[in-house]
C-alpha cells in the first residue's frame, strides 16, 4: 500500500511557518472521529493554532494530529485524524496547502493542493488582518 503524502506536507508547512517566525494554523472538517472542543466547532469546521507556543506535546503522525491546547484558558487533548484535515497555512500571510475533500475512514493514498477557500477568518478577534490568504500550487 502507497503511503500518504498528506502527514508529510502538513509536516513541512508546519516547520517552514514556526522556522520563518509565522504562526501555523490547521482547517480540520469535524467528524465522530475528530475530538475538539466542540463548542468551538463552526458549520463543521475549527481551525486550529498549531504553533509551539499554542500547543503541549505536538505530535503530526501518519494517521492522527495529537496535542494539548487551551480553549479559555482550560487545557484540552485534541485529536486529529490526518484524513480530516482540510489545510495548513500561516495565519499571517495566508500560504500553506488545502487539501481535497477526503472520505471519513483510512487515509486517502495521495494529497495535492486545491483550490478551494480557506475559511472566513480564523485569526482571534484580537489580532490584526493579515491580508487574503494565498494558494500555492506545489508540484
Amino acid at each position: 500500500m502507497e503511503r500518504s503524502t498528506k502527514p508529510y506536507l502538513i509536516r513541512a508547512i508546519h516547520e517552514w511557518a514556526c522556522e520563518s517566525g509565522l504562526t501555523p494554523y490547521l482547517s480540520v472538517k469535524v467528524d465522530e472521529n475528530t475530538r475538539v472542543p466542540p463548542e468551538h466547532v463552526k458549520n463543521g469546521e475549527i481551525v486550529l493554532n498549531i504553533g509551539y507556543d499554542a500547543t503541549h506535546k505536538l505530535t503530526i503522525g501518519n494517521d492522527l494530529i495529537q496535542f494539548a491546547a487551551r480553549f479559555g484558558g482550560v487545557s484540552r487533548e485534541c485529536s486529529i485524524p490526518i484524513n480530516a484535515v482540510q489545510g495548513v497555512f500561516a495565519r499571517e500571510n495566508g500560504q500553506g496547502l488545502f487539501f481535497p475533500a477526503e472520505p471519513s475512514g483510512p487515509a486517502v493514498t495521495s494529497a495535492t493542493p486545491a483550490t478551494a477557500a480557506p475559511p472566513e477568518d480564523p485569526r482571534p478577534d484580537n489580532t490584526p488582518p493579515g491580508g487574503r490568504p494565498k494558494l500555492q500550487v506545489v508540484k
